[in-house]
């Protein structure tokens, strides 16, 4: 039973991250569903809201990496979302050094939630194993998982691969590749598989575990309909935008060089760039779908998620009117 039909007093969530990506969208998301949600943010961030809430959130100031600013944070909270990780800075020098920091955050955060008497947090991880010869990006985030998961509190996790969405890193190096290029040269890194997901499906999913008690505790994989490649998510974009490209493979090109090498084309800075190039020497697909029954959604096509993102870009190369200017194929219009 969602919580619209009900009486009870709604959760008070916490949302770490709501500056973020994927937390400023999920704030929106929780807020339709109408739970109180109180987002922590760093000082001296900003919670820029272009568009009214219907209920305003509360912000606390506080840094994972400060135990004490804490305890004011979780206090009476239910849930707490965490979606905060060190993806990379805005260089390479910055991304190199993020592990020991997100190891601490993560042991401070559980200890508090620990203390506080929270009953879940939801966790959005990445796909991969530690077998697998992880890069240290997602070996880290697998490590943040098993930190979250070792202490008394409830924790989910959702594993999820390249997430498709406007203003997202892996969206962005698409669209100005794509855009700028009309023949690219690309390492052999874009031939990697992996199983995106669009970014509105992943706030469907994350939003849902908090009425879905039987994830309370699981990982589960997360991914859309289609298991591509980056050089396929290329291939896609031209098409939805009808552009001809030609996409040409470059062998033995360094991670860190081909992070240079997209900074200069892109807005991307390389240093986010270099985590993303490195997670892709290994493919990211769904080992199990156990969610899909739990919470069952329309997962989007990502020719679909390519136009919405398109759709809601209001600056930079490929933006559009609407999602009726996306030249879709025939079935999914």
């Amino acid at each position: 039973m969602t919580l619209s039909n009900t009486n009870k007093t709604p959760k008070r969530i916490l949302l770490t991250g709501p500056t973020g990506f994927i937390g400023k969208r999920l704030l929106y998301e929780l807020d339709k569903k109408g739970y109180q949600v109180r987002c922590l943010v760093r000082p001296p961030e900003t919670l820029d809201l272009t568009i009214p809430l219907t209920r305003e959130p509360e912000i606390v100031y506080g840094d994972l990496l400060d135990p004490d600013s804490l305890i004011e944070a979780l206090e009476g909270i239910d849930t707490a979302y965490y979606l905060v990780h060190s993806m990379g800075g805005r260089s390479i020098r910055e991304t190199l050094a993020f592990e020991e920091k997100d190891r601490k955050a993560a042991e401070n955060f559980l200890q508090a939630s620990d203390n506080a008497g929270l009953s879940r947090i939801i966790y959005l991880g990445g796909l991969g194993d530690i077998s697998d010869n992880l890069s240290h990006h997602l070996a880290s985030r697998q490590e943040v998982g098993r930190i979250l998961q070792s202490g008394k509190v409830q924790t989910t996790i959702l594993r999820a691969a390249v997430i498709v969405g406007a203003g997202g890193a892996a969206f962005e190096i698409v669209r100005y590749l794509v855009e700028r290029l009309p023949v690219l040269t690309c390492p052999k890194w874009v031939y990697t598989k992996s199983q995106p997901i669009s970014i509105d499906n992943v706030l469907a999913y994350l939003a849902g575990c908090l009425d879905t008690p039987e994830t309370a505790g699981r990982s589960l994989d997360i991914g859309g309909p289609q298991v591509l490649s980056y050089a396929d998510l290329m291939r896609m974009y031209a098409r939805v935008r009808g552009l001809k490209r030609l996409i040409i493979g470059v062998p033995m090109v360094p991670f860190k060089l081909s992070a240079y090498w997209v900074n200069l084309i892109t807005p991307v800075p390389a240093g986010v760039v270099l985590p993303l190039a490195e997670g892709l020497r290994n493919e990211a697909i769904c080992r199990e779908n156990t969610i899909r029954e739990m919470i069952p959604l329309n997962l989007l096509s990502m020719e679909q998620a390519i136009c919405n993102a398109l759709a809601e870009e209001s600056e930079g190369p490929g933006k559009l009117l609407s999602q009726q200017a996306c030249f879709l194929p025939e079935d999914l219009q």
